[in-house]
């Protein structure tokens, strides 16, 4: 899966399992540049991530209803009116504005 922002290709991983979801960004090194998709998810957790990564919320409809960037570690933020939580790679938020929907494209 893809999502476009300002005409680049960021690939998408989608979490549903709780292995996957508790690793996530955790203790990555290298530089990220994909996204990672939390499904049906209401908390922001980036306890133990190595770097800075872009936050962005949605709702059901993929419609984006908060952003956040340059999130440092050790931060929890719980949000009851999302649905989607996709973590993205640094400076990606500056290109999304709230209200826009996000298209995830197959390839």
């Amino acid at each position: 899966m893809y999502i476009k922002v300002n005409n680049k290709k960021i690939k998408i991983l989608e979490y549903t399992k709780l292995k996957d979801r508790f690793k996530s960004l955790k203790f990555v090194l290298d530089k990220i540049d994909y996204g990672i998709k939390f499904p049906k998810r209401h908390l922001i957790s980036t306890y133990f991530f190595c770097q800075k990564v872009d936050i962005c919320i949605t709702n059901k409809d993929n419609i984006i209803i908060k952003l956040y960037e340059n999130i440092k570690s050790e931060k929890k933020k719980i949000f009851l009116k999302s649905y989607n939580i996709y973590y993205l790679p640094l400076n990606t938020c500056k290109y999304l504005k709230i209200g826009e929907t996000l298209i995830p494209k197959e390839k």
